[in-house]
């Protein structure tokens, strides 16, 4: 009867250690995902794994983002991510950087594309994020910009999350003194948007 009992209990061990096995999600990104300018345990990536996971479902958080990245770079550095990771769910938070830079919205919307390929093909569920520019950058501009991801979304049935940053720029104490990086103070409130946007896609 012992030998029974401790055998049902290997097994529901099992089970449960299964029903447990992580998740991986990959965030690539540029200084908005990265931590610009503080600790790397400061950042809102680094406090999204507790707010995703639940007792079923560990999700580890994998952050690709890097101050600067282009969706360029995001190109060239993904096929590595993806044979690393293997991640079940990919996060594209890139495009601030093109913009800033006034690239060609036909090119940033290319790369992106090819981007969310990239993560379809290897297996992911990708989530796009929504990413704006300051006025500043005329009208027309900013408007063209805006555009690429919502059509980019519906053209490859992906979800398209809301830019995080809209929320933080509006408390001028959440925001650094260059006006487009939010301070540490402000991550833990993204890591909590975040996290509330992409729970009904997981």
């Amino acid at each position: 009867m012992i030998r029974q009992l401790s055998f049902f209990v290997l097994i529901v061990l099992s089970l449960a250690s299964l029903n447990a096995k992580a998740a991986t999600l990959l965030i690539l990104g540029d200084s908005l995902s990265a931590g610009y300018n503080m600790r790397v345990e400061q950042s809102w990536p680094s406090m999204l794994s507790d707010k995703l996971s639940s007792d079923t479902t560990p999700i580890e958080v994998v952050n690709g983002s890097v101050s600067g990245d282009t969706t360029s770079n995001g190109l060239a550095k993904l096929p590595g991510l993806l044979k690393q990771h293997s991640p079940d769910y990919l996060l594209i938070e890139l495009g601030a950087n093109d913009g800033l830079r006034g690239f060609q919205p036909n090119i940033i919307k290319k790369n992106l594309a090819s981007l969310i390929e990239m993560g379809q093909k290897a297996g992911s569920k990708v989530l796009l994020m929504q990413i704006r520019i300051p006025p500043n950058y005329g009208k027309r501009y900013a408007s063209m910009f805006e555009g690429i991801y919502p059509a980019l979304a519906k053209e490859t049935n992906v979800p398209l999350l809301p830019f995080f940053l809209e929320q933080i720029i509006i408390k001028p104490e959440w925001m650094m003194e260059d006006g487009l990086h939010p301070k540490p103070e402000a991550q833990p409130f993204i890591a909590q948007f975040i996290a509330d946007s992409m729970q009904p896609h997981l």
